[in-house]
């Protein structure tokens, strides 16, 4: 009987033991941090596995320059490579203005809201100054892609010496001249060197019969309604006229009141009066303008270089035996080389208070575009997907034949890509033709000589508010006097009422910026 007793009060002790074991067991498992391995036997013990941070969620909203918004592909690959749950909202260009102005007065601009120019940032300017929109300028140091952005580009966005945006980089100076280079072998004409010869140029295609026909029935230069993207700007570049504004005495003038201005009229004067260009060019659109080219009517362009692959493209479906070439670095009269720059960029990006409630979440939003400038994140939305949207030849994207296919899919990603090349790490465009090979390498060359618009960092609310309307009066005198139908004296006449209508207090605004 006692030793019965024995073995039962044994078995109970050992019970209680394993019983007290098992729950210090589960108390130091419950004491753990989570992932970290529970303390036992060499077998039993797991390694640790790294804390998966939830994705950002961004809403991004942007100008849609296709017909129709894309299909989520490349939104999902952006996903993983940022670890992001993005939400785009894509509205039609042609009126993303006003949807910007209502969603600003309704305060429901989201996270990341992208402008739709240069000039929509003029126009945001005045609610930046109230305080509607993020300072970042304090913050880029601490990321290190964002920190690669241009500092002269960076400074062309600024507001009252302060960093709001982002930009989306397109380079300083693409203007130059696209001509019929098999027109000018047949008249014995070398690419033009001087503005002069760009004039003797213009008048051989016209004259000279290049096509071989024995019919009057080329000219020479196309060009369009617009005084900026047309012709007129880059011509008048090369002959020295300041680029939007230019310095006279210590003080800030616009361009139309300098000698050089006059002179680039009568020069494109000159050029239409030899009936070597289309006549009506102050009412032709560029649809128009780019078919008498197309056409093979007229054999010289100028504007961006890099239309020269549509150009060529369209234009041996007519005339199969064409062959065109890109040129720059053209002399004016003064024997010098310049051309006009823009800012270094097309578009910006806001982060508004309205959706980013504090400093942490703003940080968590400028990662994201942090990431964007890597090459992965950069490639996907501005190439697309690799054997899909584009190859890989040379070190270079090779754009897929399916050219379809990557503008719906691609194209409205594209658009908002921020940087360049040179800061994001994408790859550059593989290019086949030899005349844009020859663009390319103008372009680079174009920087080295590229005159800047002073006031594009500063300010003038009088421009703002009275700017476009009073270029009108400009407009319609620097057609009017290539037309013929004033002279100097009523095209100064303009100029004097573009002063007294409100020019001498943007003139005076923008030596005051320039003065601070």
């Amino acid at each position: 009987m006692k030793r019965m007793l024995s073995l039962a009060l044994a078995a109970v002790l050992v019970i209680g033991l394993l019983a007290a074991c098992a729950s210090k067991n589960k108390e130091s498992a419950s004491q753990s941090p989570a992932g970290s391995p529970v303390q036992g036997s060499a077998s039993s013990a797991k390694p640790s596995e790294p804390v998966k941070e939830e994705p950002t969620e961004i809403t991004v909203m942007l100008p849609l320059n296709t017909s129709e918004a894309p299909p989520d592909r490349i939104k999902n690959e952006i996903e993983k490579l940022t670890n992001t749950k993005l939400t785009y909202q894509f509205f039609p260009a042609d009126t993303y203005e006003e949807k910007l102005n209502t969603s600003l007065a309704t305060g429901s601009l989201p996270e990341a809201t992208y402008l739709k120019n240069q000039a929509t940032f003029i126009q945001m300017k005045g609610a930046i100054r109230d305080g509607q929109f993020w300072e970042i300028g304090p913050y880029l140091s601490e990321f290190p892609n964002l920190g690669k952005l241009k500092p002269q580009i960076l400074n062309n966005t600024l507001v009252d010496g302060k960093q709001y945006s982002l930009y989306i980089g397109r380079p300083l100076a693409r203007q130059g001249l696209i001509y019929r280079k098999d027109w000018a072998d047949k008249l014995g004409l070398q690419a033009p060197a001087t503005v002069a010869d760009v004039v003797a140029m213009a008048k051989a295609f016209t004259t000279e019969d290049p096509d071989g026909d024995g019919k009057p029935n080329t000219i020479g230069l196309t060009d369009r309604n617009d005084l900026i993207y047309g012709a007129f700007k880059t011509l008048a570049s090369w002959i020295g006229t300041p680029n939007g504004w230019g310095e006279k005495d210590g003080q800030l003038l616009p361009e139309f009141t300098f000698p050089q201005y006059i002179a680039s009229m009568d020069v494109i004067k000159e050029i239409r009066d030899a009936d070597a260009m289309n006549k009506d060019f102050a009412a032709t659109s560029k649809t128009d303008q780019v078919k008498m080219f197309t056409s093979g009517q007229a054999g010289l362009y100028i504007g961006s270089m890099q239309d020269v692959d549509s150009l060529n493209k369209d234009l041996i479906k007519n005339v199969p035996t064409a062959v065109v070439d890109t040129h720059a670095l053209i002399k004016g009269p003064n024997g010098e080389l310049a051309t006009w720059a823009i800012p270094g960029y097309n578009n910006v990006v806001l982060f508004p208070k309205m959706a980013i409630k504090d400093e942490a979440e703003l940080k968590k939003v400028l990662a994201f575009f942090d990431k964007m400038m890597t090459p992965d994140v950069a490639n996907m939305m501005f190439w697309g997907i690799e054997g899909v949207h584009y190859t890989v030849v040379d070190g270079k994207a090779k754009v897929s034949d399916d050219k379809e296919l990557t503008e719906r899919e691609v194209k409205p990603f594209k658009d908002s890509v921020i940087g360049e090349a040179d800061t994001n790490g994408m790859y550059e465009s593989l290019n086949a033709l030899p005349a844009r090979v020859h663009a390319e390498e103008f372009i680079i060359e174009n920087e080295k000589i590229a005159v800047m618009n002073p006031t594009d960092p500063l300010d003038s609310a009088a421009y703002v508010e009275e700017g476009t309307e009073l270029q009108k009066i400009i407009n319609d005198a620097t057609y009017k006097y290539i037309y013929g139908s004033i002279d100097k004296a009523g095209f100064e006449k303009a100029v004097e009422d573009w002063k007294k209508r409100g020019g001498d207090k943007i003139i005076e605004e923008f030596n005051a910026a320039y003065k601070k």
